[in-house]
């Protein structure tokens, strides 16, 4: 006998979260174990269930991307995979960072949901055909020039949870407005941006930020 695939979905929108069951459980693959509407409701609730994977909404209460970053890196077996309206490059690139295998649009045909989830489970990307581009753009156009900002000068290599804290600065947050997007206390905030600061040899925040512009 198939083991049933257990789900945790998190969505602050709770007819969204209905229709994700719905789709999901009619598909006999799956069974929503735990819901969630917020990022650290989500987080409790996939430590205590330990799910096959995770259905996240971006845009929820608390960040989903700061949800998929805790969940990745405590249960590091659990596929993740973002359900949003947003488009947007930005979120697109850090859930992926964060760890999600997969980043769909809820204007989908909600019948593929479980297909989609399948991929994921099976080792591969969940991608709408849009999106795709953009990652490949993405690796072919930036990343070559973010390494080599940090290796001029012996600069050190930051480590995922930097560069998601960077990203943040230079949108111009707080460090509260980050704590709270990664749902982190201040104090690590500062710890981390004490680190970029450091590894980067720049003298403050501005510093930093001017330099990676002129060499990004």
């Amino acid at each position: 006998m198939i083991a049933t695939v257990r789900v945790l979905l998190a969505d602050d929108h709770v007819p969204t979260r209905d229709d994700i069951r719905r789709s999901l459980e009619s598909d006999a693959r799956f069974e929503v174990c735990a819901e969630a509407g917020d990022a650290p409701a989500a987080i409790e609730a996939a430590v205590r269930e330990a799910p096959d994977v995770c259905v996240l909404d971006v845009r929820m209460p608390g960040g989903g991307v700061a949800a998929a970053w805790e969940i990745s890196t405590r249960l590091p077996q659990t596929k993740i995979l973002m359900l949003t309206v947003s488009r947007d490059d930005t979120d697109l690139f850090a859930s992926l960072r964060a760890g999600a295998s997969g980043y769909l649009l809820k204007d989908m045909d909600p019948a593929r949901l479980p297909d989609a989830l399948g991929d994921v489970l099976n080792g591969e990307a969940a991608l709408p055909p849009e999106l795709v581009t953009r990652v490949i753009d993405e690796f072919r156009d930036r990343s070559p020039r973010r390494r080599a900002v940090l290796a001029r000068g012996g600069y050190e290599t930051l480590t995922s949870r930097e560069w998601q804290v960077l990203d943040l600065l230079r949108q111009e947050l707080t460090t509260a407005a980050i704590a709270r997007r990664l749902v982190l206390s201040p104090v690590t905030v500062r710890s981390h941006v004490n680190s970029i600061l450091r590894k980067v040899r720049a003298e403050s925040r501005e510093a930093l930020l001017q330099d990676f512009e002129e060499r990004g």
